[in-house]
C-alpha cells in the first residue's frame, strides 16, 4: 500500500512585529499629550476668566479701591476744610497661605489710627476657611507748617530765616507739626534739621518755666469757670511734663507747666 505525503495546515503568525508595536505606543503618547494640552488650555482659560486683575498690592483693583475708600472715609476726606489726603496701599506678608475666598471684608481694626504708617483689616466671609490679615497703608495728610530753608544744627537757636512755610505731609511723623512761626522763633532745636525738613515739636528743646520750690499761679479750668489760686512747686516745671505743686491749705495737685511760672489744672 502506498504510503500517503502528511498534511500541513497553513496558520498566519498573528503576533505582532516590532514595528507595529512601535507604532501604536506612539498613537497612544499623543493621544494621552493632546488629551493633557487640551486640559490645560481649559483650565488656563477658566482661571483667566475667573481671576480679577490684580494691582501692585497683590489684591484685586475691587478690594484695593474698598480699601482705599475705606482709609479715606477714616480721615473724613473731602469734606470741607480737611486737607488733602493720599492713601498708598502696602502688600500683604508673602509667606502667608490664604485659603479661596468668595468675599472679603475690609475693615478698621480696634483702635487703629489712619494716620501715617498704619494697617487695615481684611477678614474672609464667604469661604470654606475663615481668615483674618493686616494690610499695611500709608497715610499722608498734607497741611502748611513750617519747614527749615537750610540745615540747621542741633543745640542752634532759630531764627525767623531759618523757616518758610510750605505743604507737608502731616503724618510723616508721629510729633505735631509747627506751623507758626511765634512758637519756634528763639527756641533751641533739640535735634538737627535738614533742608526742607518740617519742623516737630520733637525738634524743639523743652522750655523749663520755673524751679522747683518756686511760687507759681495755679489756674484751674473747668466747664464755664475759672479758678486762680498761689502754690509752690514740688518739682520743675518743664515743658510738655506734668508738675505737681502744694497749694497754701497743703493740697498736692498734678498739673501741667504753661508759662512762666504757671500751672494749669483741667478739672
Amino acid at each position: 500500500m502506498r504510503r500517503q505525503p502528511p498534511t500541513y495546515s497553513a496558520v498566519m503568525d498573528t503576533r505582532p512585529t516590532l514595528a507595529l508595536v512601535v507604532v501604536r505606543s506612539i498613537r497612544a503618547w499623543w493621544r494621552g499629550t493632546a488629551a493633557l494640552l487640551a486640559a490645560l488650555a481649559a483650565s488656563t482659560a477658566l482661571a483667566d476668566t475667573a481671576t480679577p486683575a490684580a494691582s501692585n498690592s497683590g489684591l484685586d483693583t475691587g478690594l484695593e479701591q474698598q480699601v482705599r475708600q475705606l482709609a479715606l472715609d477714616g480721615n473724613h476726606a473731602g469734606a470741607p476744610g480737611m486737607p488733602r489726603i493720599e492713601v498708598s496701599v502696602g502688600q500683604l506678608d508673602p509667606r502667608l497661605r490664604l485659603a479661596p475666598c468668595a468675599s472679603v471684608q475690609p475693615y478698621i481694626p480696634d483702635g487703629v489710627r489712619l494716620w501715617g504708617k498704619s494697617r487695615i483689616g481684611l477678614r474672609c466671609l464667604q469661604g470654606a476657611t475663615k481668615w483674618n490679615v493686616y494690610l499695611p497703608v500709608t497715610v499722608k495728610v498734607f497741611g502748611t507748617a513750617l519747614v527749615a530753608t537750610s540745615g540747621v544744627a542741633s543745640g542752634s537757636v532759630l531764627s525767623a530765616a531759618d523757616l518758610t512755610p510750605a505743604e507737608v505731609d502731616l503724618a510723616e511723623d508721629n510729633s505735631a507739626p509747627v506751623a507758626s512761626a511765634e512758637l519756634a522763633v528763639g527756641r533751641t532745636l533739640a535735634r538737627a534739621l535738614k533742608p526742607g525738613q518740617s519742623l516737630r515739636q520733637s525738634h524743639l528743646k523743652a522750655r523749663q518755666w520755673f524751679a522747683a520750690g518756686e511760687s507759681v499761679t495755679v489756674v484751674a479750668q473747668g466747664d464755664g469757670f475759672s479758678v486762680a489760686g498761689e502754690a509752690q512747686a514740688l518739682n520743675p516745671g518743664i515743658e510738655g511734663q506734668p508738675v505737681r505743686v502744694r497749694t497754701e491749705s497743703g493740697r498736692v495737685l498734678t498739673g501741667q507747666p504753661v508759662g512762666e511760672r504757671r500751672v494749669e489744672l483741667t478739672l
